[in-house]
């Protein structure tokens, strides 16, 4: 058995909130032998209804109604529902205190510095609240964020929250198919957008696209603009457009909290659009928050003295969990702009300046700046620091020996991994148990995930499918326009019925950890972010030589790349012209992320009987790997172009 490569020392260990949750279990359950995180963990899963009533009253959540059940249909998965017959309020939960404490502390590359406290975070999420109130927001509607990660985000959602309405945000720099695509599905009445913003020492702007995305969702009532460039732009043409200071305006600071059903819609996030227009998935604001103080408090161990800070845009996920650890007490740090801007020692620099105890990022960015020669061990002092999570894809094992041996040996290193369908882990941190490389310390609480092979048995000392074989809080309370259920049973369960199959190949070590193999099924995962081959189909179909194209990921240098193929037209052909024009439509019309790092030309695309195009089976055969079922294909020839690819592929 490898040795770890970190140990908490028994200080640490002992000071941490999961040793003060193990004794407060031992004492709320008589039980002596829960002494250890293995048996806690055991206990979590095999009586869920004992174990998340203490991580509710360990945590200190705010709510009314009765505490039983604790989950209604507990066997049904789907179908469990977690505290029917409880009412809350998220905003509440997370404006608990009101005091001089920090809440929020903001950097950008503009230069922009801002602190608010908790009662001056208070005073603005009150009076936003009052506006959207008057312009008829209440429970149930949706209000939207075409919006950085800066405060004016968090006080619009908290605002919105408030009033028992549902947020759902994106991040800016998608172009406007991409917004309409999620958006426009919604029907929000209120949409929060910037003006512009900074990435890579360039100002973006947004107004532009913010009259198209208007010109296609005509349910938007009221457009909130802030001036954040300063360069106070007009507003001119774009529908029921108001700046941020006069949408406000006049209206008072006292805040007013909606009790909301424990189910009800707090967050509506998007799929990464592998079949279609991205789903459009609803988390309920009592799971999501029993749920990320339970990964908070005990997995991050999170407390009111630490600063914590996330590298996230608001479309993902990790911006959702970040700003839950306001309902800790603890002061969030918000960067906007480009990691590596204006070198790969931008958030080591924030580190240091803002004092930053726990520090978040992708494993990308861990092995870029591991490449750029950056040494922050040598060049910064890190005081603070002493949590480093990383997520968004596989952190590998040299990773971890950079992060020992170049960044800083006295900290903890959490791997942890889960997704934008739970809005929370699987698989997380814990400071009481050593690190290994290349593995994520545990399972989370609560979370009864296993490894099964292909006829759902499960495995260990190979990598399985993973699985959650027990309802846990924040699965999804359903999917928008899915009346049916049709389409969430169809997204996680038919695979293994009964059983949460979430589209990770992961393995469960011997010492109870687990090690994340990379995607199952055919999402692109291009530094650690989750995209959607259709969100590329649709802006390649655009151009008038393809008739077709087949996008892949493809494992490189310890990442994903895309890949994608293109079938023309006769007498057509790929040059570097062609090449160039199809990543500018996909550029403009999506992220940058979107944007394949190879295109190549092939005669003819695999597809299934049925006529759809199979992502799986070229991905497969590019990396070297046996295609299953090619009976299922209606031209199974086809995949010997793609294999003539690939020593090109894994050359350059």
């Amino acid at each position: 058995m490898d040795k770890p490569i970190w140990e908490p020392s028994r200080e640490r260990a002992e000071a941490s909130n999961m040793a003060r949750f193990l004794r407060f279990v031992r004492e709320r359950t008589g039980n002596p032998d829960l002494l250890r995180y293995a048996p806690l963990w055991e206990f979590s899963v095999r009586e869920p209804q004992r174990f998340w009533p203490l991580v509710w009253e360990f945590c200190g959540v705010r709510a009314s109604g009765e505490l039983e059940p604790v989950i209604e249909h507990p066997d049904a998965m789907p179908g469990a529902r977690f505290y029917p017959n409880i009412r809350l309020n998220f905003a509440e939960n997370l404006l608990r205190h009101r005091d001089a404490h920090p809440a929020l502390i903001f950097r950008n590359e503009w230069g922009h510095a801002r602190e608010l406290s908790y009662a001056e975070l208070a005073a603005q999420v009150g009076r936003f609240s009052h506006a959207l109130r008057a312009a008829g927001v209440g429970p149930g509607d949706r209000v939207a964020g075409l919006m950085p990660n800066m405060p004016e985000t968090i006080i619009a959602m908290l605002a919105a929250a408030a009033l028992g309405a549902t947020w759902s945000s994106t991040s800016p720099d998608f172009g406007v198919a991409g917004i309409v695509d999620r958006f426009g599905q919604i029907a929000p009445r209120v949409l929060v957008s910037i003006d512009a913003y900074p990435y890579d020492g360039k100002t973006h702007d947004v107004l532009g696209k913010l009259r198209g995305v208007l010109d296609a969702i005509p349910a938007i009532e009221h457009t909130v603009v802030l001036d954040y460039s300063g360069q106070h732009a007009s507003l001119a043409g774009l529908r029921g457009a108001q700046g941020w200071d006069d949408f406000s305006a006049g209206h008072g600071e006292a805040l007013e909290f909606t009790p909301m059903p424990f189910n009800h819609a707090q967050y509506i996030m998007y799929s990464s659009g592998t079949t279609g227009v991205p789903k459009c998935i609803v988390h309920g604001a009592g799971g999501t928050l029993l749920q990320h103080l339970k990964e908070l408090v005990l997995h991050t161990d999170l407390k009111r003295d630490d600063r914590i800070f996330y590298f996230t845009t608001c479309g993902w996920m990790m911006w959702n969990w970040l700003v839950s650890s306001l309902a800790v007490g603890a002061t969030v740090v918000l960067y906007d702009g480009s990691p590596f801007h204006p070198d790969g020692n931008a958030l080591w620099d924030l580190a240091d300046e803002t004092g930053i105890s726990i520090l978040g990022t992708s494993a990308k960015w861990i092995a870029a700046i591991e490449k750029a020669g950056v040494k922050p061990r040598q060049t910064h002092k890190l005081a603070a620091l002493k949590t480093i999570l990383s997520t968004g894809s596989p952190l590998v094992p040299e990773s971890f020996d950079y992060v020992y041996r170049d960044v800083k040996d006295r900290v903890l290193l959490a791997s942890i991994s889960g997704g934008t369908d739970i809005v929370s882990c699987f698989a997380l941190g814990n400071p009481l148990l050593p690190v290994y490389r290349g593995e994520l310390q545990c399972r989370g609480l609560g979370m009864k995930v296993d490894a099964y092979d292909d006829a759902g048995r499960a495995v260990r000392g190979e990598p399985g499918e993973l699985v959650c074989l027990a309802p846990f809080p924040s699965m999804p309370v359903g999917f928008w326009n899915d009346a049916d259920g049709s389409k969430y049973r169809a997204a996680y369960f038919e695979r293994f019925p009964g059983v949460w199959a979430h589209g990770d190949f992961v393995e469960i070590t011997a010492h109870g950890g687990v090690i994340i193999q990379g995607r199952s099924d055919a999402t692109l995962n291009p530094g650690g972010v989750r995209i959607g081959t259709a969100e590329i189909y649709r802006q390649v179909e655009q151009v008038p030589e393809v008739l077709e194209s087949i996008a892949v990921g493809q494992h490189w240098q310890g990442d994903e790349r895309v890949v994608l193929f293109v079938r023309l037209r006769a007498g057509a052909q790929l040059d570097e012209a062609l090449r160039a024009r199809i990543r500018q439509i996909i550029r403009a019309n999506t992220t940058p992320r979107h944007v394949p790092a190879r295109i190549e030309q092939v005669p003819d695309i695999p597809r299934t009987l049925s006529g759809k195009i199979t992502e799986l089976a070229v991905r497969e055969t590019i990396h070297g790997r046996a295609v299953k079922n090619t009976d299922a294909l209606a031209n199974p020839q086809a995949l010997a172009h793609f294999a003539a690819l690939r020593a090109s592929l894994e050359t350059h």
